[in-house]
């Protein structure tokens, strides 16, 4: 079974090298390597939750304590939660120590 990160599971083109970078900027959850392997991701992509600055519901997301409400009621998360199940990783021990 593949798992998605989030770009490719939403298709939003704003990966590393993705189709709508140019018109509107790379994501930071595609370039955050702090979370590569987290939830089995690629960077950021199966934990962007944990990333500011990301794209949900049509708006730039601010700070992870701001966010984080919201994100655990996304289908995305959902879906990383139950594919991950025991293993899933709601924040990186690393970002937590930094903040």
């Amino acid at each position: 079974m593949t798992k998605l990160n989030c770009w490719e599971y939403f298709n939003c083109g704003k990966e590393t090298g993705g189709a709508n970078t140019k018109k509107s900027g790379v994501c930071p959850a595609s370039t955050s390597i702090a979370n590569t392997g987290i939830n089995n991701g690629v960077r950021a992509g199966r934990s962007c939750w944990t990333v500011e600055g990301t794209l949900c519901n049509k708006s730039i997301q601010g700070e992870i304590e701001e966010k984080l409400l919201e994100c655990i009621n996304c289908s995305f998360f959902k879906v990383v939660d139950g594919e991950e199940n025991r293993a899933f990783v709601l924040l990186n021990e690393k970002l937590i120590k930094k903040r």
